[in-house]
């Protein structure tokens, strides 16, 4: 057998030599992508090394590198130093988490936002569309927001310790729209950002679809570890850094006032930009002893805060507030402009209706009440799991036994369950661990939500008994 020959070596992916056409590393970044997407690649599997692949295609060593790093932009591979490159767990499937009402169960896998309150919003609707000034709503003036709509938004953001002045407040269309905004204006395809192991899926995706490249840091119960994120920057050129600091979604986790000063100080360091979603802010600001203030406040030249109101206020009117420092102002607006245009002035003066009414803290009351009622019939199911956020709309339930996600969600879903295993969050490589997202302000009564959380229960069960 020559000295090159590979027909009889076991390698975990042999791409056929037949199909290659130049330019080679594009040709060989094609076939692993769709042999990941066909299934013939398993989330985890262990590519062949480099310098493995090289030899067996006969083909220059910094070829596979290039194609390698095409398939790690788009968030189909990643690697880890010593120990090699491996599929991701989410390359091959969309983890775009949306409410889908088209089938009949229990929905305790979307994250609503208590949808009693909305009869609220309905009648500031009415006066909205009565007031005198309607039609200058109705054009394209304004497009970052009118100025008494900034104001309002200023108002509503003072109690979660937010300062600014309206220059560097834009109104947008909710808190995916903002972090596309600021994802599409302050980065590049290739760019790396930190994020926490377990993060917000639909992030997740859109890093994907922008190609960003996600890099995942080990936390603790106070959040994202500051050593380990130190690490990753000493070693790696990383760019920005994403934080949900009152309440990870989907862990619950709130990120202690000790632990963001220590961020802070790495964050300047290696000058990152920080992406801060703060949308659980209204749970926590006054609420938890520990939150003093948004991180924003500690690096506000490098900080793009947002605030959305969807679980807040109303989600159906999706508007999010975004606060950023100066030095990114003119690309941020830039990023609005021609991705936006603008927000709907309308569904923004239904908000500033409601902060200025008084009537949005009445809705926020009324869901910390929920969300407090929810929680309690939740304990009394799973009363081990007393981790995270007192108030927050989900919860993060461990699992044993459960390795498979698809697997996991397909047999609650025969049991008219729809709940999200931990893999939908993984920002990066797998992990032992492992986890269900539970939604505890989506089903239609108090009686829906006991049934499912007892099915999920009864099954959990079983499942660990057998």
């Amino acid at each position: 057998m020559p000295v090159n020959s590979f027909e009889n070596y076991p390698m975990s992916w042999k791409p056929d030599k037949q199909s290659l056409k130049r330019p080679y590393y594009h040709s060989i970044a094609l076939l692993l992508e769709q042999d990941i997407i066909n299934g013939f690649l398993a989330p985890g599997t262990k590519l062949p090394p480099q310098r493995e692949l090289a030899d067996y295609l006969d083909i220059n060593f910094t070829t596979i590198t290039r194609a390698y790093k095409i398939c790690e932009v788009k968030g189909l591979i990643y690697a880890i130093t010593g120990s090699g490159t491996f599929v991701a767990p989410n390359a091959a499937r969309s983890i775009t988490i949306s409410t889908d009402k088209t089938a009949n169960y229990i929905d305790l896998g979307f994250v609503a936002s208590f949808e009693q309150t909305n009869s609220i919003v309905t009648e500031a609707i009415q006066k909205v569309v009565n007031k005198n000034y309607l039609d200058q709503l109705l054009n394209y003036n304004d497009p970052t927001g009118i100025p008494h709509q900034k104001a309002a938004a200023l108002n509503w953001m003072e109690a979660f310790g937010i300062k600014a002045t309206q220059e560097n407040v834009a109104i947008v269309s909710g808190t995916q729209n903002a972090l596309t905004l600021a994802l599409a204006s302050l980065f590049e395809p290739g760019n790396r950002i930190a994020t926490d192991f377990y993060t917000f899926s639909n992030f997740i995706e859109l890093a994907k679809m922008l190609h960003i490249q996600l890099i995942p840091i080990p936390g603790d119960q106070y959040g994202m570890m500051p050593d380990e994120l130190e690490k990753q920057c000493s070693q790696l050129n990383i760019h920005g850094i994403f934080l949900m600091p009152s309440c990870s979604n989907p862990t619950t986790v709130m990120i202690s006032d000790i632990r963001k000063h220590e961020l802070a100080s790495i964050i300047r360091k290696y000058r990152l930009i920080l992406i801060e979603d703060d949308i659980h802010a209204f749970l926590t600001a006054g609420i938890i002893a520990d939150y003093q203030q948004p991180m924003y406040n500690l690096v506000p030249e490098q900080s793009v805060y947002i605030c959305g109101t969807s679980k807040s206020i109303c989600s159906g009117l999706r508007v999010a507030y975004m606060v950023f420092g100066e030095a990114l102002r003119e690309k941020i607006s830039h990023g609005i402009f021609n991705i936006n245009v603008k927000t709907s002035s309308l569904d923004v003066e239904v908000i500033t209706e409601l902060i200025l009414s008084g009537k949005a803290h009445e809705i926020v009351h009324q869901k910390k009440q929920l969300a407090e009622t929810v929680n309690d019939l939740y304990s009394s199911y799973f009363p081990l799991n007393k981790s995270g956020h007192p108030l927050c709309f989900y919860r993060w339930l461990p699992i044993h036994g459960h390795s498979n996600g698809i697997c996991f969600e397909a047999n609650l879903n025969k049991l008219g369950i729809r709940v999200f295993h931990s893999d939908r969050f993984l920002s990066g490589h797998d992990s032992s661990e492992k986890y269900v997202r539970i939604a505890l302000s989506s089903t239609h009564s108090l009686d829906e939500l006991d049934t499912g959380l007892k099915v999920l229960s009864q099954y959990l069960d079983h499942h660990m008994e057998s």
